[in-house]
């Protein structure tokens, strides 16, 4: 999996609600990617139903609280929950064919598809999603990476494809970041903490058998970005939080590591790669402003050429045409990208934009090898996520090579939100998306938050988001909160450390401005949220127990001491530049204080709780320590808990009973006697 694939991912860390992950060509991960669980365990039948208190008898699948879903909702949001995407894994040498993610059957798995609109050949047949792939150059052969039951303990396989064997290239135990290919498709590089569980150390290997050799010894949180061109020098970053990615260059042969990125001012670098020349290296950073501009650098005379500084938006993802002369890079316009190409020799930089592709999200930029023909993920609130490539010159334009089934939905009519902005408590203005049902109202609300914190809620396909205001008849608010990504790096840093309560103010906000529109109810809003979004739902239901009426937590932080002293040590320091440091007495009577689990009395909402008990990120200690301090208080919780799961759901069958459930309790809880 490429990084910035996991940096978007984010979107909205609402696990399921989230799109599929994005795969930009470089950039450093960030710490809470919203990436699929793969492996092979096999899960067993799931259940609809579940007695008020189910015993832990070893199942799957472990329900307490939770009613029967009625038939009738099963078969309506199965139609949406059928809808199927597309997700670029990689395109051949030539341009000629392409490597997708999607799901026929159970799981989303790689297919091969040969010609635009052609057949999507099947590869690979787990029992749990594959994560990323890529062809490896000049052979019939397609690396790719699995971790087993939503561990995130990533390995490297290769499939050759004409005897359909696969070959484990790494230690089977250990946790691997994101490889890259040498520009000769010869070797890659790539991450792991075998040494000691902690740091990612870097690795280089042939892609093709069990070579993989240590190269560096790192502390902290590395990645490879890209190879030069001759094969002897390694662009790699380290990530210390998102306002903080140091780039780094390595000589292969001797080993030298020596820092690109200047100490001071501190910045993030997230995204680089080189010219063709070796000589020159084009970086995406927020280095002299507020938002990520696009950079060309001269290593040797440090000097710094910013490219872009007329656009007022992140860049994104940057991807360099195999004969060097232009540079595809993407731009988050609040939330919306656009696709722009850099002509290096003019400096002439056009926007690319085509009536074949919806608006929303474009992801996963990767040239060909051996060709000027550009691949991307095109996805919208509307339009699940197709891939399509892009050739310039005299016949320039988009070629479609998929078209994602949107199982019984008519995308007519599919709903697009609206972008706004309110006023929250300082002045300052939260832009949200607003998904409004058909008719006058007035309607019940849920306010989905995304995670990361350091994610940004965007518009892509929700099969959920769509079911809830086109069938359910409730009004979707999905807003970007103060420490949200994409609207500068101040508004990135407004919710750190002591000012954590403060973007859950901005909620508060909300809820005022719900309460000042003639077609929402106020009486009837519900909250819905994953990872540190679950948090924000908790805090939500304890700040503002009487305008809440239901509230839905996945894989949620309840409590910050006992989370940083749980998650997994490769994660725990990049955790801390977030939230705090827990070994200081101060901020931990902080963070002690904030914690929901803390406050349980408080919360008087209905409550719905569900995780995966492989969870490596948020443990599944959060979610029992939390539903245990509410029942003390004599509040029913629906709790869901997969035990072949681990930071969200990703197997069909549990994605579609937590969303089945989601919806029930949603419907129960703020319509009037609940549709059945």
């Amino acid at each position: 999996m490429t990084p910035q694939k996991e940096t978007l991912f984010l979107l909205a860390l609402v696990l399921l609600a989230c799109p599929p992950p994005p795969k930009p060509a470089a950039g450093p991960p960030p710490p809470e990617p919203c990436t699929p669980a793969v492996g092979s365990a096999r899960a067993a039948p799931t259940p609809t139903s579940a007695p008020a208190a189910a015993a832990d008898d070893g199942k799957v699948l472990v329900l307490r609280g939770t009613p029967e879903v009625p038939a009738g909702l099963r078969r309506r949001l199965g139609r949406y929950l059928d809808a199927r995407y597309a997700d670029l894994m990689d395109v051949s040498d030539d341009g000629k064919s392409v490597l997708v993610g999607t799901r026929f059957g159970r799981t989303s798995q790689l297919h091969l598809v040969s010609r635009p609109m052609g057949v999507r050949r099947q590869l690979t047949f787990e029992d749990e999603p594959v994560r990323s792939a890529t062809f490896v150059p000049g052979t019939s052969q397609v690396l790719y990476m699995a971790d087993v039951g939503g561990d995130e303990q990533y390995q490297i396989f290769n499939l050759d494809l004409a005897s359909g064997r696969t070959r484990l290239l790494t230690d089977g135990t250990s946790r691997h970041g994101a490889y890259r290919w040498s520009h000769d498709g010869r070797r890659i590089a790539y991450t792991s903490n075998a040494r000691n569980g902690r740091d990612m150390d870097l690795y280089v290997g042939d892609g093709r058998t069990r070579s993989g050799k240590l190269l560096l010894e790192r502390k902290g949180h590395w990645t490879p970005l890209d190879w030069s061109h001759d094969g002897k020098r390694l662009l790699v970053a380290r990530y210390v939080s998102i306002n903080d990615v140091r780039l780094y260059m390595v000589e292969l042969a001797s080993k030298r590591v020596t820092r690109v990125s200047p100490e001071k001012p501190t910045a993030s670098y997230r995204a680089a790669v080189f010219s063709r020349d070796g000589r020159k290296l084009y970086v995406a950073t927020d280095r002299e402003g507020e938002f990520v501009e696009l950079y060309e650098l001269s290593p040797k005379k440090r000097a710094w050429r910013p490219l872009s500084r007329r656009i007022r938006w992140n860049v994104e993802e940057l991807a360099l045409s195999p004969d060097g002369r232009e540079l595809a890079f993407t731009v988050n316009e609040e939330g919306y990208s656009a696709l722009r190409i850099l002509e290096l020799r003019t400096g002439l930089i056009r926007r690319v934009v085509s009536p074949k592709l919806p608006r929303g999200m474009i992801v996963g930029l990767r040239y060909a090898r051996r060709a000027r023909v550009l691949g991307l993920m095109q996805m919208g609130p509307t339009a699940t996520g197709d891939v399509y490539t892009y050739e310039g010159g005299a016949g320039a334009g988009f070629t479609r090579w998929t078209e994602s089934e949107l199982g019984g939905i008519n995308r007519r009519n599919l709903i697009a939100p609206t972008l706004l902005r309110y006023k929250t408590f300082d002045g300052r203005s939260i832009p949200a998306f607003y998904y409004r049902p058909p008719g006058k109202g007035p309607f019940p609300v849920v306010v989905v938050i995304h995670g990361g914190p350091e994610s940004q809620a965007r518009p892509y396909f929700s099969a959920f988001i769509q079911y809830l205001v086109g069938e359910s008849g409730i009004a979707v608010l999905s807003p970007n909160v103060r420490g949200s990504d994409g609207y500068g790096k101040s508004y990135l840093l407004l919710d750190n450390g002591f000012k954590r309560e403060d973007s859950v103010r901005d909620i508060g906000a909300l809820l005022d401005w719900i309460g000042r529109r003639k077609e929402l109810d106020p009486r009837r809003v519900g909250v819905f949220g994953g990872s540190y979004g679950g948090y924000m739902v908790l805090a939500s239901l304890t700040h503002y127990a009487d305008r809440i009426a239901a509230g839905v937590d996945i894989v949620g932080i309840s409590n910050f001491v006992t989370f940083l002293k749980n998650t997994k040590a490769y994660r725990r320091d990049l955790r801390r530049a977030e939230y705090g440091d827990e070994r200081e007495p101060k901020m931990r009577a902080f963070l002690r204080r904030i914690s929901p689990s803390r406050s349980a009395d408080k919360i008087r909402s209905a409550l719905f709780v569900a995780h995966g008990a492989n969870d490596p990120r948020v443990p599944l200690s959060e979610t029992e320590q939390l539903v245990e301090a509410v029942r003390r208080q004599g509040q029913d919780v629906w709790t869901m808990v997969a035990r072949n799961e681990g930071h969200g759901f990703r197997k069909k069958e549990n994605r579609d009973l937590f969303y089945q459930l989601s919806v029930l309790f949603f419907d129960r809880h703020l319509h009037q006697g609940g549709r059945r």
